[in-house]
């Protein structure tokens, strides 16, 4: 018996831990969401006799370090080192969760009487849930966090059930599947005893769970029709992406081919552009048509995260100066017409002094946004949260050997860390003679929704992110970041442009949609075989709220998830105390 219960473990944490791994891309089984904890639920309920708390952490441990094993392999293009380490550490949040469901949370392990009852079985449903919440909070925020992957993102691309992430933040949409899966189990075992004994027990609460899903889904089309029909400002942006390949941290273009490059690419677009609206104008003329012509002009022209190898130098006062090769590049970019340039570049902390501007000793170098106007006047984001062993290591002068570690996983000199960004103020910029908050993101910053929603204001506002997944080659990481990033967009409410080197570059509205506001076509840069993975442009058209919708999120953040895990802590605990 002892070997059967080992062997049938042993499959429920691989079942489990694959089935939550197949919920992102590269396979997005979206269905699986419904039923992926269950082996992993069972497991640990089942537990007996001594040492439970350790044997569910090693059983949550271990589901966890498949999940995340095979989630993150992406990260070997960079490093071999790095998936095992990263997943081994996410792999603890999973651990944890596997004690507590051996123990405080055990339903199982009460007494007959009480585990049968419909409204314990919500109960315990509910203490999971919130408990497995409060942990994607803590991996997302611990140690400057990383909440990739949450089980929630598994609606990436099912609006209807996405919507309610604007109420606790994609996180609630975890802690509604984990509440939906204890209540299946529980109800399950009880029909089980029910085919055995015959003897017809309460479900009530499986109806009781229905219902709850039932209402999300129909929230989430209330909040779509919500959506529609606002008044707005309409944005055309075109976004360029040159596919720069790379070799862990090393670009493999010089300064001269990238600057050339995203010189043509806009150059050649912004012609395109010019005679596709000069057609319209001579059939508008010849037609003798009345009323406004639908030109594409940009408003913006996008390029990503670095995109020019100079950098900015900047006071905190606002005055800024430029390498030569950045200003020359624009300047010939420019001659295509009248737009705002929104560019990623690196930002150098300058001073005024002796009439001139120079850079500050032991000055602080940034990760920027930088916005110009067709009057050159120059607005920069500074990034705030840094990637660990990207852009910053932690802890590198006291312990020198990480530096050597970052370089031989790297492939790059290890230059020092990028300084961190103090501004939370929105990115001013005029559309259409109406002034726009820029919500402003680099690279993975979209992924964390702590850090963005305190940007938001009210007013018409738009979330930008410039990003770089050239690091990870043609793997699944850029579009596990584009199935995270979405969700932001839905829990503040505000349309979002993302464009990458390589990546994903792509427009959503503020239900997470990337279809084409007049066309309905997904504003997605993708080559004529559907891969993201090219080199182009796109012209994408937004419309921005005046006024956008409420988001609960927005108001109140992470404080929703941690309460209700508090609560649900509590009333474990209180459960586990009257269990007989």
């Amino acid at each position: 018996m002892p070997h059967r219960t080992l062997i049938f473990r042993a499959l429920a944490m691989i079942l489990s831990g694959l089935m939550i791994a197949a919920l992102v891309p590269p396979f997005s089984f979206e269905i699986l969401a419904w039923v992926c904890l269950i082996p992993l639920i069972i497991a640990v309920w089942t537990l007996k006799g001594k040492h439970r708390a350790k044997k569910g952490f090693i059983i949550g441990w271990l589901t966890g370090a498949i999940s995340f094993g095979v989630q993150l392999s992406w990260l070997s293009t960079v490093s071999w080192l790095a998936p095992i380490l990263l997943a081994a550490y996410l792999a603890l949040f999973f651990g944890v969760f596997g004690a507590f469901a051996a123990t405080i949370g055990n339903p199982w392990n009460r007494s007959e009487e009480i585990s049968e009852s419909p409204f314990r079985c919500l109960l315990t449903a509910f203490t999971h849930a919130t408990f497995w919440a409060g942990l994607e909070f803590l991996r997302g925020w611990l140690f400057t966090g990383f909440g990739w992957n949450g089980l929630g993102v598994a609606f990436h691309d099912t609006l209807v059930i996405s919507q309610a992430a604007d109420l606790l933040g994609v996180t609630g949409l975890s802690l509604m599947l984990v509440f939906f899966q204890c209540v299946l189990v529980q109800v399950s075992h009880r029909l089980k005893k029910t085919a055995t004994d015959g003897i017809r027990r309460p479900r009530w609460d499986f109806g009781v769970t229905a219902l709850f899903v039932g209402m999300l889904i129909a929230y989430g089309l209330l909040r779509i029709a919500m959506e529609s029909g606002k008044e707005t400002i309409p944005l055309k942006a075109l976004l360029i992406q040159l596919n720069i390949p790379h070799e862990g941290a090393r670009q493999l273009w010089t300064a001269e081919q990238v600057h050339m490059g995203y010189e043509e690419e806009t150059s050649a677009a912004l012609e395109a552009i010019a005679k596709a609206d000069e057609e319209k104008l001579k059939v508008a003329v010849t037609e003798g048509g009345e009323g406004e012509i639908g030109l594409s002009h940009p408003d913006w022209v996008v390029w990503p995260e670095t995109a020019l190898t100079g950098r900015i130098i900047r006071t905190d006062s606002g005055e800024w100066g430029s390498w030569q090769e950045n200003l020359d590049t624009i300047s010939r970019v420019r001659e295509g017409g009248n737009f705002d340039l929104i560019y990623g570049v690196v930002e150098i902390q300058g001073e005024e002094r002796d009439g001139g501007l120079y850079q500050k000793e032991d000055a602080n170098i940034y990760n920027s946004i930088a916005i110009q106007n067709a009057a050159g006047d120059l607005e920069a984001y500074r990034k705030h949260h840094l990637v660990i062993f990207g852009e910053t290591i932690p802890f590198v002068e006291s312990i020198p050997l990480l530096k050597k570690i970052y370089e031989q996983q790297a492939g790059a000199e290890y230059n020092g860390s990028f300084a961190i960004g103090s501004s939370l103020d929105p990115l001013p910029v005029m559309l259409k003679g109406k002034d726009i908050g820029i919500i402003p993101a680099v690279c993975f910053e979209d992924t964390v929704p702590r850090l963005t929603r305190k940007f938001v204001r009210n007013g018409p506002q738009i979330i930008v992110n410039l990003t770089n997944d050239g690091w990870f080659k043609e793997s699944p990481a850029a579009a596990q970041h584009f199935a995270n990033a979405r969700f932001r967009a839905i829990e503040l409410r505000r349309p979002m442009l993302r464009c990458a080197n390589s990546g994903v570059s792509a427009a959503l509205d503020t239900i997470g949609s990337s279809s084409h506001p007049r066309t309905g076509k997904p504003q997605i840069l993708a080559n004529a075989h559907g891969s993201h993975f090219t080199r182009g442009s796109l012209l994408t058209e937004l419309n921005i709220p005046v006024q956008p919708g409420f988001s609960l999120y927005a108001l109140i953040g992470d404080w929703g998830i941690l309460l209700l895990f508090f609560i649900g802590l509590v009333a474990a605990i209180t459960l586990q105390k009257h269990k007989a």
